[in-house]
């Protein structure tokens, strides 16, 4: 539970973190009894549905969740601001709609205004521009939620986590204000956006998130994010990664444990398979969901996809047996990228992705491992349209065509084809 007596949280001694320590327990709870899982245990799980994981009536009420870091990993706290819910209002125009910038299970989220040295709304345009997040009254995160993330975010500092500039916590009013994210969410750009996101794009981005796990779970203190996913990651005007929403974050096992004992939430399709099945978290199940993260920018598709073929929802299910085998890998990936991707960057991304989503927590990487592996992936040149290309050149080369004439192996009804059979060769060398 977070330490009442700490100097950065004064609304902690206005009674905020006082609840029960007991937990709850519905017929609904998913049982982990088990700790024995196989694949087809696990394909039952993860094909559930891509809903929360917790039930409806319970969802994240248990105090399980109020137990940040005792210390920060930096040198002092951040001094966060307080901010009151009238200057927020008008920070954000009244809450308008046309300010919404998105909603969760917290609530939405608004656009807003605030001088450059205070608590001060400002006009439209000038001072800093924030995003304000806004519990809902009836919100069944709560706020003991909304505690965990301030008292999280307000002890750590990495350029890839976003930074949680301050509060407001006045009646029943609860808001968090943070940095604003220009270009949104990572969920945005693959899965809502008509343009596709370039491949140097999801390298970039993809590093940057990692950064932010191995940020997590460095150090005497680990935490575990535990909810990894597409749309909680952020991205700035450079396509700079930066974790958001710690409401669901947990101080890591120490000492001599190998795991935390907790209530499975999370969200389906990215919580870990073992996990799932017996609330025993570890930094290895932020790895798995990382894992489906890389599937998703790899393949641009949901980890989670109820409008597919039966044998397509699930996006781990239909990917791993093109991950285990080299001269499949090129199925896996996105489509709207057409030739314009790294051929060594898709087959080491395949790779990790394989490593990262092992059944066995154990054998999966570390994130720092992760890291080094993704940074020797930036600027890579060989796409797999100049290979197209160059084989296209070699070929005109050693037969030149006679005036006129137009070969079916060239067709448009073949090229896709050929094209398909040069990008396996080149990812099985």
């Amino acid at each position: 539970m977070a330490d009442n007596n700490c100097e950065c949280w004064t609304f902690l001694k206005r009674g905020v973190c006082n609840s029960s320590s007991s937990t709850t327990h519905s017929a609904n709870t998913i049982p982990r009894t088990s700790l024995v899982y196989d694949a087809a245990t696990e394909t039952r799980c993860l094909n559930a549905s891509n809903r929360e994981l917790f039930p409806p009536n319970e969802a994240r009420l248990s105090s399980d969740n109020l137990d940040p870091p005792t210390s920060t990993k930096t040198k002092s706290p951040r001094q966060l601001l307080q901010f009151t819910f009238q200057e927020l209002k008008s920070a954000t125009g009244n809450f308008r709609p046309d300010s919404i910038l998105g909603e969760g299970g917290f609530g939405y989220v608004f656009k807003g205004w605030i001088e450059e040295n205070g608590t001060a709304p400002a006009k439209p345009g000038s001072g800093i521009t924030v995003a304000v997040k806004s519990l809902k009254l009836d919100g069944l995160q709560g706020h003991r939620e909304w505690v965990v993330e301030v008292a999280f975010l307000g002890q750590l500092h990495h350029p890839n986590l976003v930074k949680l500039i301050g509060y407001c916590i006045e009646e029943d009013h609860r808001l968090l204000v943070y940095e604003f994210m220009t270009r949104g969410s990572l969920e945005n750009h693959l899965f809502r956006r008509t343009i596709p996101l370039p491949w140097s794009n999801r390298i970039k981005i993809t590093l940057g998130a990692a950064k932010g796990l191995a940020f997590l779970h460095g150090g005497p203190e680990p935490v575990i994010y535990r909810d990894f996913k597409t749309s909680n990651i952020l991205l700035d005007s450079e396509y700079n990664a930066k974790l958001s929403d710690f409401g669901l974050a947990k101080a890591g096992p120490q000492g001599d444990k190998t795991h935390v004992s907790t209530r499975v939430v999370g969200t389906y399709g990215y919580a870990a398979p073992e996990y799932v099945m017996t609330g025993h978290l570890t930094s290895k199940s932020d790895v798995y969901s990382f894992g489906v993260v890389l599937l998703e920018i790899l393949t641009g598709r949901r980890s989670m996809d109820k409008k597919r073929p039966s044998g397509e929802q699930n996006l781990v299910t239909w990917a791993r047996p093109y991950l285990a085998d080299k001269r499949k890998l090129y199925q896996l990936v996105d489509p709207r990228l057409e030739l314009n991707y790294s051929l060594k960057g898709v087959l080491k991304v395949s790779q990790l992705a394989y490593s990262c989503l092992h059944r066995d927590p154990k054998a999966r990487p570390t994130m720092d491992e992760v890291v080094k592996v993704l940074t020797q992936l930036q600027d890579l040149n060989d796409l797999a349209i100049l290979s197209h290309h160059s084989r296209l050149s070699q070929q005109g080369r050693r037969k030149k065509k006679p005036e006129g004439s137009k070969s079916t192996k060239d067709s448009p009804l073949n090229i896709g084809k050929h094209r398909k059979d040069e990008i396996k060769l080149q990812l099985c060398k």
